[in-house]
């Protein structure tokens, strides 16, 4: 079985910043794509931030400048520095492991609000 692990979600004012993590462990081998996506009340989940096995990135428009997605591939770990964040970042955040199948974590609520 694999297991996606997030962690670092919590409640920041406006300006400040949060650095999401997600490890990945169990029977997974090779994993090629790993990213963030992020899903608000009443709102589709949507990509936040990708990056590949050589460390190519894609970033939604509302973040770029602001987020950075990375990876340390020795620890099948995936991370997202958030800063300047804004009310409308609130959001439930997941990660997603791509290799042979797609892996979920369970979600982490990340909360911006003076």
């Amino acid at each position: 079985q694999v297991q996606l692990v997030e962690s670092g979600g919590g409640l920041v004012q406006p300006g400040g910043s949060l650095r999401l993590s997600c490890a990945a462990s169990g029977s997974i081998f090779s994993i090629n794509a790993m990213g963030w996506y992020r899903q608000a009340p009443g709102k589709e989940r949507e990509l936040v931030a990708s990056i590949t096995s050589g460390h190519s990135t894609n970033y939604a428009d509302s973040v770029k400048g602001r987020f950075t997605i990375s990876r340390d591939n020795a620890k099948n770990t995936v991370y997202l520095q958030m800063n300047n964040l804004k009310p409308e970042d609130t959001a439930v955040y997941y990660c997603k492991v791509v290799s042979k199948r797609e892996y979920w974590g369970q979600g982490t609520q990340v909360t911006v609000s003076s």
